[in-house]
């Protein structure tokens, strides 16, 4: 049996050199032994110079066929490579994967996104601009809550992102008919998203203009307007949006300076206040006024006038100074021991020619529970960082208004300006709605049916 299998293996190796090459014709080329030749140029067969071959000369072809002449010692023949099909088909395969793929919801056509769709990063990371924004017209909004919001109160939506068709019938269809409609994996949501556990859903909305919003509660609003004086703090400005919502103002004022509004951060932490009260960002003082009614009373808010019951000397002092201070000498953040080592310089100036023989504005103080509210009024909150600005105390005293403080323990260096506001704007609410419940007690003016 070794000897037999000893045989067959001597044979098979004596056939070795013999090989069949593709084509009409068979060519059968015998040799020894072959060099593989490397080069740039595509590998090639070389064979021994001292070598002798024996080629057989393949068959006649019926005639009608085209039939290439090989030459001896070398073989050509045109081969076609399968990879050449597979990327073609490859090709062709990707070109039906990005051709738009149109689907129906209830009637509502939308579109399933390709692979390499890159729509929803580009919009979400342009839509996170500021800038953008600004100059674009366009607002990032997230979540099914908030872009219902959006839509009952008339914004104009552009293109929503969905993940699953579920998500999408969560939301009111029939105002989504001029929209375009894009469905995407979770995961590419999940990937754009702002939130921990996002809900699927992400719209980008043309930027609304507050005067032609519809306003569910806007006949529930009471006179009075709260103005954000440098608040820098995304969640701090959210806050007093939802709180300026939930006590029924009639309209909110940014002053430039403001974090934008439509920052994704301000705009979770409002839960839809945006939607239900007109917002007015980026105002000069001169604007400001134009958007109060008239006659209006305007109080800012500054605890460090309630810090003990030596106001009138520190007021001498700050006069004696002839110098304006936005964090110095009205707002949250100012504080008595800081109070004669303020660094003046923080206060931009044109020149310092220009303070010269100019005297802060002189307005009284209160607590904040006794009587402010008594007519259509507005309510300034300077930042935390910032405080008020200068601009903020003389329309207070133009308009014969107050300095509200809220008082509290020994050794508590003042409240949050989003906690502040809240406490003053409900205690204005509640003084508002008790003029109104006295007998006669309508407003004397015709401001206060503007409010209405």
């Amino acid at each position: 049996m070794a000897a037999y299998m000893r045989s067959v293996i001597c044979l098979v190796s004596m056939e070795r050199s013999a090989f069949l090459s593709r084509g009409d014709g068979v060519v059968i080329v015998e040799s020894k032994r072959y060099v593989r030749g490397l080069r740039r140029k595509p590998v090639r067969v070389l064979m021994p110079e001292n070598e002798t071959h024996k080629v057989i000369k393949p068959r006649p072809q019926p005639a009608g066929r085209d039939v290439q002449r090989q030459k001896v010692g070398k073989v050509t023949a045109t081969v076609k490579h399968p990879e050449e099909d597979f990327v073609k088909a490859s090709n062709v395969h990707s070109t039906v994967k990005h051709a738009v793929v149109k689907d129906q919801v209830d009637g509502l056509s939308f579109e399933r996104a390709s692979p390499g769709d890159k729509r929803l990063g580009r919009l979400v990371s342009v839509a996170r601009s500021r800038t953008f924004r600004e100059h674009q017209g366009k607002i990032l909004l997230e979540g099914r809550r908030l872009i219902c919001d959006a839509l009952d109160a008339g914004a104009n939506p552009q293109m929503v992102f969905f993940s699953t068709v579920d998500r999408l019938r969560e939301l009111p269809l029939d105002k989504l008919k001029r929209a375009t409609l894009v469905k995407v994996k979770f995961e590419d949501i999940k990937l754009w998203s702002d939130l921990v556990a996002p809900q699927g859903v992400i719209a980008i909305f043309s930027r609304p203009d507050p005067s032609r919003l519809n306003f569910a509660s806007k006949g529930h609003s009471v006179p009075l307007s709260l103005i954000c004086d440098n608040i820098r703090d995304p969640g701090n400005l959210g806050t007093m949006l939802r709180c300026a919502a939930a006590a029924g103002c009639h309209n909110v004022l940014l002053t430039k300076g403001c974090v934008d509004a439509w920052e994704p951060k301000v705009l979770r932490a409002a839960m839809g206040a945006h939607f239900r009260l007109p917002i007015y960002p980026s105002l000069d003082w001169d604007d400001v006024e134009k958007h109060l009614p008239k006659p209006v009373t305007v109080h800012v808010a500054d605890h460090s006038c309630g810090t003990d019951g030596s106001r009138e000397t520190e007021d001498s002092q700050v006069n004696a100074s002839h110098k304006p201070s936005k964090a110095g000498d009205y707002g949250w953040v100012s504080t008595k021991p800081n109070r004669n080592n303020m660094r003046y310089e923080e206060y931009d100036s044109d020149s310092d020619s220009d303070c010269e023989g100019l005297s802060l504005p002189r307005v009284d103080s209160q607590p904040y529970h006794e009587s402010w509210a008594q007519s259509p009024t507005a309510l300034v909150i300077g930042g935390e960082t910032h405080g008020l600005s200068v601009e903020a105390v003389q329309l207070a005293e133009k308009t014969a208004g107050r300095r509200l403080f809220i008082p509290v323990a020994p050794l508590v260096d003042s409240l949050n300006s989003a906690m502040a506001a809240s406490i003053l704007l409900f205690e204005g609410r509640k003084q508002l709605f008790k003029l109104m419940q006295t007998p006669g007690g309508k407003w004397k003016s015709k401001a206060g049916e503007q409010f209405s």
